[in-house]
């Protein structure tokens, strides 16, 4: 077993028992966990020093795991995936099976399908959906790379992917767009 797999593996384990991971996505580092345990969720609020009102964005490995945590995909929703060249987050309503605490007050919910092999394998062999919220405190900046996480969140943590920690490239967060069951299309982050 390469170390690839034992990472993903120890990943696993710790989200499964209901800790907080700090990894690699398709974007920039993020704190992790398992989407639909409420306890776990309000860990990663507590260590990112954020109110539980702002909604954190949910990485799955493919579309049809999509469709388990959201009631009603809307049709323009498989287009902006399918066409995305970069990573594009989607606020889609009607959330199911995912942590109350997780979705925004409306009921809606921010889901990526990530096509990284790191964070893709993460959430194909935990089966769930993960959270995935930048690794900062809250209103600091992003960490694009392994270097830039604050030490504060490396000590918080329960697991620190060792996957990447090599990489210094520029990395953005997603773009993020609102896709309303009418059809409606708004971009909230370009």
């Amino acid at each position: 077993m390469g170390n690839f797999d034992k990472d993903i593996n120890a990943a696993v384990e710790v989200m499964r028992r209901g800790g907080v991971i700090l990894y690699p996505t398709d974007t920039v580092w993020g704190i992790g966990c398992d989407a639909t345990n409420p306890e776990a969720v309000a860990k990663v609020y507590a260590i990112k020093r954020r109110e539980d009102s702002k909604a954190m964005i949910c990485l799955v490995d493919s579309e049809a795991r999509l469709q388990r945590y959201v009631r009603n995909v809307p049709n323009v929703a498989w287009d902006v995936i399918e066409m995305a060249t970069t990573p594009v987050t989607v606020i889609l309503d009607g959330a199911a099976n995912l942590a109350p605490n997780l979705l925004a007050e409306d009921g809606s919910v921010a889901m990526r399908v990530t096509h990284e092999p790191f964070s893709n394998q993460l959430c194909y062999r935990f089966q769930k959906a993960i959270v995935s919220t930048s690794a900062n405190i809250s209103g600091n900046p992003p960490a694009s790379n392994y270097c830039d996480i604050d030490p504060e969140l490396l000590a918080a943590v329960d697991y620190v992917c060792t996957s990447r920690r090599q990489e210094k490239k520029p990395h953005t967060p997603s773009s993020i767009i609102r896709l309303r069951p009418n059809g409606e299309v708004e971009v909230i982050r370009k």
